[in-house]
């Protein structure tokens, strides 16, 4: 499996998809950008486009697009509230650094 996701992860996947009413699961993407380079990108997903790569984890679906996969081998998404901040974290094995802020990596 390209990406793995923590039992906190897929409860908030699966709280949002129902709250949203519809979906086939969550989009995890990287895209070039900030001080490091490189950053993650989550979005729903209502229909699969050619290319995804779909897995499935703890029953939540997690689309993949083929551009992305080299950059999210191994990775563990998790879902973290501390204090007032919530929201993704990755612990992505490909990454050899970040920047300051914590919203870029690089590779």
């Amino acid at each position: 499996m390209t990406i793995s996701v923590t039992e906190s992860a897929v409860k908030h996947i699966s709280d949002q998809l129902k709250t949203r009413g519809q979906g086939l699961g969550i989009r995890v993407g990287v895209k070039t950008t900030g001080c490091s380079g490189m950053a993650y990108v989550l979005e729903f997903v209502d229909e699969l486009e050619k290319g995804d790569a779909v897995f499935e984890d703890h029953g939540v679906k997690i689309v993949v697009d083929r551009k992305s996969l080299a950059y999210l081998k191994g990775t563990q998404m998790d879902y973290v509230k501390q204090g007032v901040n919530e929201g993704f974290e990755f612990k992505n094995p490909n990454a050899k650094g970040e920047c300051g802020c914590g919203e870029s990596f690089s590779v």
